[in-house]
């Protein structure tokens, strides 16, 4: 990480972790609400896909949560927290099912999607930060000039 960045990314981490913890805890009201919803119907196919949903949704914000505290604790330093463990990198997404989805109350495929959203904003950002960093022009130029003398 390139020093100069390093407030603008923490600042990004502690946004993107109050987003996550708000939306973790609204899909846990939205799902849980659902799921009281369809006891009382007693649906068991709405109620299996409901959970399935649910778990991937939960696991979704799970490892954005712990993306983002994984580079809080880089950025204090802990000795613990690298950028080559494991935890640095956000992985593939665990996809929501639409076809299922479809069937769903309006408020919990809001929550799905948002939670997919913030996910893909995560690994945008990852590819942004660990993009190779390109020198301004005007530093190439020096660099070229300073070479050839």
């Amino acid at each position: 990480m390139m020093a100069i960045g390093v407030p603008v990314q923490r600042a990004q981490v502690e946004n993107l972790y109050v987003e996550a913890m708000l939306l973790a805890d609204e899909a846990h009201a939205a799902f849980a609400a659902q799921r009281d919803l369809g006891k009382a119907r007693s649906d068991a196919l709405t109620q299996i896909s409901l959970a399935c949903e649910s778990l991937k949704t939960t696991t979704r914000l799970m490892h954005v949560i712990a993306w983002l505290l994984h580079r809080r604790a880089m950025f204090a330093g802990d000795p613990g927290a690298g950028p080559n463990d494991s935890a640095a990198r956000i992985g593939e997404p665990v996809a929501a099912d639409w076809d299922i989805c479809a069937g769903f109350d309006v408020s919990i495929r809001r929550v799905i999607a948002a939670s997919e959203r913030l996910f893909e904003r995560i690994v945008q950002i990852e590819a942004g930060w660990e993009a190779p960093r390109q020198r301004p022009p005007v530093q190439q130029l020096l660099a070229q000039l300073e070479a050839r003398l």
